[in-house]
């Protein structure tokens, strides 16, 4: 049985894990109170919360890039019997346990790139993909391995986004010649970042609205909801022709 920690133990051990990204209230303890953008990830999460089912009984959860582990921890608090955190960071996973541990919740976490979620060997009822796409060098790649690998229906989606905030529909071609689309502001469009951005030399791209949907109807999921204007509410369906993963998986390894 794990030991009930107290206030100053709690806080002694949040600090001794680094500095998060996550504000998470452990118990009263908060992680991040200094967040530069406010109780992160909360005012995010009240965004849209509604939009994910409140009882989760007897479903599996996957979130990917969990980061501190705030929304692992709400899945789990909304009954999912199982939740699975992944992150590439072992410092973010450290703090995912440990917040887990505080809040008395059994979560499982591991160390996993998105590239290499085919190595799962299951599909999971819900895919928490947030804030990840604009951290990777490939992400329509990452997008294209959910697809086929761990998403059998539910994907919840967030990016930051930059540029236009609408999203006109698209034609299913054009001709050589037509060359005004691509000035369109609302035309879909991926930011790419050679160095940094925000001081952060893992943001690589920053996508518009009308990519971000884009990219989503390419990978194969279906946008069903868009409660909070960087959250989308997925349901995956048949992906079009072409998007298969480049690679679907890279070997076990003992």
């Amino acid at each position: 049985m794990t030991a009930i920690l107290d206030t100053d133990e709690i806080r002694r051990r949040a600090t001794a894990l680094g500095q998060w990204f996550h504000n998470i209230d452990l118990r009263g303890v908060s992680t991040a109170p200094d967040h530069f953008l406010g109780d992160y990830p909360a005012v995010k999460w009240r965004g849209f919360a509604e939009a994910i089912p409140q009882d989760l009984t007897g479903r599996s959860v996957l979130d990917i890039g969990c980061n501190g582990g705030f929304y692992s921890l709400e899945m789990k608090r909304r009954g999912a019997a199982r939740v699975l955190g992944v992150d590439s960071d072992e410092g973010y996973l450290a703090q995912a346990r440990f917040a887990a541990e505080v809040s008395g919740l059994d979560i499982e976490f591991r160390k996993l790139s998105v590239y290499d979620v085919g190595t799962l060997g299951e599909k999971f009822d819900v895919v928490l993909f947030m804030g990840v796409l604009y951290h990777l060098r490939h992400p329509l790649l990452a997008l294209d391995l959910i697809h086929e690998h761990v998403a059998r229906d539910c994907l919840v989606f967030q990016s930051m986004q930059r540029g236009a905030g609408t999203a006109a529909p698209v034609q299913e071609d054009y001709d050589f010649w037509d060359t005004a689309e691509f000035d369109r502001p609302d035309w879909p469009k991926l930011h790419f970042i050679e160095h940094r951005y925000a001081h952060d030399g893992t943001n690589w791209w920053v996508p518009n609205r009308a990519c971000v949907e884009a990219m989503l109807r390419s990978a194969g999921f279906a946008v069903t909801a868009h409660p909070e204007p960087e959250v989308y509410i997925c349901r995956r369906v048949a992906a079009p022709a072409g998007a298969e993963a480049a690679y679907p998986a890279r070997e076990r390894r003992a």
